[in-house]
């Protein structure tokens, strides 16, 4: 029998280079957290004691868009700016229709994808004093679009790319602009008028739940989508006297 032939490559230069910064900032990493004490003070008093000034009742909801508002503003930018680069690559690899989709997979998004945006709905509904808010609320989006893709219902090819953009930037924008009024009216970015902060935030929240549903089945797709208009071609008649 021919020997097998060893076909694992050695690394080059650049590779071992880049391995080497790794274990480096591995190590790095392991020396801090092990220096950081057990009993290090947290922020959960100081969040309490200002909690009725954020206007809602979930600290963690009062913390991420009101306290420091600042990083969640960004962490939605950041996924803006992760669809901008994947659409920048190519178009979106959606195959022609495929006909071999079970009528039961079919049939049970149907009926799961509407629960799902209930969900999704709640979620950031309830955001405000338990559990939830925009990122789960957009999770739920983002895997409801995701059954629908892989579901490949004829009406995915014929939305048009506007609508998709305009939702993409919904969230940013609404987000970025809340802050510069903010800025406005009490000189602080993000800092909400008396008596504005509880509705102000689910505003938030909803516009930012809708585009990171939307930017989550985006990349899942892996690509833009195609800004002309397609239509369904209707199945194909076979001629009479033609057996299938």
């Amino acid at each position: 029998m021919p020997k097998t032939r060893n076909r694992h490559k050695r690394l080059d230069g650049f590779q071992r280079l880049f391995l080497l910064l790794v274990v480096c900032l591995i190590t790095l990493l392991g020396c801090i957290l092990s220096t950081i004490p057990n009993s290090a003070p947290g922020l959960a008093d100081a969040v309490a004691r200002l909690q009725e000034r954020s206007g809602v009742k979930s600290p963690v909801t009062a913390v991420l868009l009101n306290f420091r508002a600042y990083d969640t503003m960004l962490e939605v930018v950041v996924l803006l700016l992760a669809v901008i680069g994947s659409w920048s690559l190519t178009k979106s690899p959606l195959p022609e229709q495929d006909t071999d989709i079970s009528p039961v997979q079919m049939g049970v998004v149907r009926l799961l994808a509407p629960v799902m945006c209930l969900v999704a709905a709640y979620l950031v509904w309830q955001g405000s004093h338990l559990a939830g808010g925009a990122f789960q609320g957009g999770a739920i989006l983002g895997a409801a679009g995701v059954l629908i893709l892989v579901s490949d219902f004829p009406w995915i090819r014929t939305i048009p790319a506007l609508p998709l953009r305009i939702g993409l930037v919904l969230g940013p924008l609404f987000f970025v602009g809340i802050a510069l009024c903010c800025l406005f009216f009490t000189g602080k970015l993000l800092g909400y008028p008396e008596g504005t902060a509880g509705w102000l935030i689910l505003l938030i929240e909803a516009a930012c739940a809708l585009s990171i549903g939307i930017t989550l089945a985006s990349l899942f797709a892996g690509g833009r989508p195609d800004n002309t208009m397609k239509k369904i071609q209707p199945p194909a008649k076979h001629p009479p006297g033609k057996s299938l």
